[in-house]
């Protein structure tokens, strides 16, 4: 297949997919599922938000037969969004960090909530809690897969996905120039920055600092 007619279908199969980002399809978002599939590495029955539905999308449009959702990923279910109990909580970050669609608000130390509206179920603030203190309550009784949501819904996943992979990328980018920033500064202070004063294991120390500059600066230039 030619590169114009992969990109498309992995175009068509990412918008067949629930956008929910939710990892279970063994894939670390959906479009890389999409890639995934469009290049024969994957099958069409990994996704359990999409469920059978989902599968029949999939199958549509790479030709492959409809052949039931695959256990090991999971089964379809309705929508369950997160939930904090606000009584446990004790505002450490980690599921806002785990989020993908940047659907938790809160700080440090603070109480944090869950925006219903923009939570795609996905779970994967579950396992980071420290505390226990989210549960999932099912907000579509009797509705599983794409029945339990709509495309609407995953177009605004969608973008709020992206949105949140920017802005990570956003503050690594910053974080990495801060760290370099202060590498930067000690080697040209170096003397009287360390408590070293021998010259030979201030030269090594400098050669330390320098060759980790070097690999930063790669790595950012990549």
């Amino acid at each position: 297949m030619n590169p114009v007619a992969l990109e498309d279908l992995v175009h068509r199969l990412d918008q067949a997919l629930p956008q929910t980002q939710c990892t279970r399809c063994g894939y670390p978002d959906c479009h890389s599922y999409a890639h995934a599939i469009a290049r024969g590495e994957a099958a069409i029955n990994q996704c359990p938000p999409g469920g059978a539905e989902g599968i029949r999308r999939l199958a549509a449009l790479t030709g492959d037969p409809v052949v039931p959702l695959n256990p090991e990923h999971g089964v379809e279910g309705p929508l369950r969004l997160a939930l904090i109990d606000e009584d446990w909580c004790i505002g450490c970050t980690l599921c806002i960090k785990a989020c993908p669609v940047d659907a938790i608000l809160g700080s440090n130390k603070q109480m944090h909530v869950v925006i219903d509206e923009d939570c795609t179920g996905c779970e994967l603030c579950i396992p980071v809690c420290p505390v226990d203190c989210i549960s999932l309550k099912d907000v579509t009784p009797g509705r599983t897969g794409w029945a339990a949501w709509s495309q609407p819904q995953a177009e605004v996943a969608r973008q709020r996905y992206r949105d949140h992979e920017v802005r990570v990328a956003r503050q690594q980018r910053e974080h990495d120039l801060q760290l370099e920033a202060k590498a930067q500064h000690k080697l040209e202070h170096l003397e009287e920055a360390s408590r070293l004063t021998d010259p030979v294991q201030l030269d090594r120390k400098r050669a330390v600092i320098e060759a980790a500059l070097a690999r930063s600066r790669a790595k950012r230039g990549a």
